[in-house]
């Protein structure tokens, strides 16, 4: 299907009906950042389904555990109330994990935690990231937006890449447990869901300022420096479905222009800051509203999500609305330099077996 932008209105969908009886049953997933906002919100709506459409675990990722398990109890409290399942109880699925992305050690020893305790991985869901952030670099010196929404997201996903293949080339998905309504079990579908934005389209004039990434980058402007990391997913994205297209449905997005913690730094700058989010306000959608593109994403079938055809990563603006990415988003050239670029960052950074 051909989308004209700004024009077709992507696709109606509500996560509390139009989810498929498989398209979570069994299913292991891990959500970046998903003690608050759109990641959390994802992983209600996850659970918000009937008893024989569950997920058998969820990886909530936190920079906090205490943080993690406040958000597990709340997603417990809502399921309850929203009389999907009046018992029902989050801890039993969702599992708290401690994930800092701007400190490598952090990231493996999340990763170790996850290949030890877990023996599949069917959903990756990269949602945290950082916008408008003031200066400043990761553990490992790089750009903080950069560091934090591409590097740490690329470090996570290569350590767990063993998981996701393996999962992937498992015997037509026999080992994922029958649906109790009777539904076939599906073959397997790994999916790597890539929070991105339309903020993509103000990176720096070379694009990614290679140069300089292990710098606070303090000669650009704040809003480049997040443009070039909402590019590097896009760009990630696309590289990463290119190298396993038989494995591998990748997917980017952008959520909308959400009322989450992103906006916080306008809060936090002044008086002005204050008066732009007195504006903003009235064109931010809710977050229950905003995570619908990113379920959408993970959940809807195969063949809507991957139009572009194997080996290909799509970039979809809510809900489900294919449009045109950046012209530097569509450079290959660009996204092989970004991957052996990224590649070469992460040489070295294992877990051990």
């Amino acid at each position: 299907m051909d989308y004209i932008p700004f024009l077709s209105g992507g696709v109606s969908f509500n996560p509390r009906t139009d989810i498929s009886s498989s398209a979570l049953h069994g299913k292991t997933i891990l959500v970046t950042g998903g003690n608050a906002g759109l990641g959390k919100q994802s992983i209600l709506e996850f659970v918000r389904q009937p008893a024989s459409s569950l997920p058998s675990r969820i990886w909530l990722c936190s920079r906090s555990l205490e943080r993690a398990q406040s958000a597990i109890d709340d997603i417990s409290a809502a399921v309850q109330s929203s009389g999907v399942n009046p018992d029902f109880d989050a801890s039993s699925i969702i599992k708290p994990l401690e994930l800092d992305l701007t400190s490598f050690d952090s990231i493996k020893s999340a990763a170790r935690t996850v290949l030890a305790e877990s023996d599949r991985l069917d959903i990756l869901m990269l949602n945290a990231g950082i916008m408008a952030a003031a200066t400043g670099v990761t553990a490992e010196g790089y750009e903080i937006q950069f560091g934090t929404n591409h590097v740490g997201h690329a470090l996570l996903t290569k350590l767990l890449l063993p998981l996701l293949l393996k999962t992937a080339r498992s015997a037509k998905g026999n080992d994922l447990p029958q649906p109790a309504d009777g539904t076939p079990t599906a073959p397997p579908d790994v999916r790597v869901v890539v929070l991105s934005s339309e903020g993509h389209r103000l990176p720096p004039l070379l694009g990614i300022n290679f140069a300089t990434l292990k710098s606070n980058q303090s000669s650009m402007l704040t809003w480049q420096r997040y443009g070039q990391s909402k590019l590097a997913n896009i760009l990630f994205g696309k590289q990463l479905a290119a190298h396993y297209p038989e494995e591998l449905t990748v997917v980017a997005l952008h959520p909308g222009a959400v009322n989450t913690q992103l906006f916080h730094p306008f809060r936090n700058s002044g008086w002005i800051g204050w008066a732009v989010m007195g504006f903003l306000k009235f064109f931010l959608s809710t977050v229950e509203d905003g995570a619908k593109n990113q379920v959408w994403a993970a959940t809807a079938p195969k063949e809507q999500v991957q139009s572009e055809g194997k080996g290909k990563c799509a970039y979809f603006l809510p809900v489900g609305k294919r449009i045109g990415e950046s012209g530097w988003a569509k450079d290959d050239e660009l996204a092989s330099k970004l991957w052996q670029w990224t590649e070469g960052e992460l040489e070295g950074q294992e877990v051990d077996a």
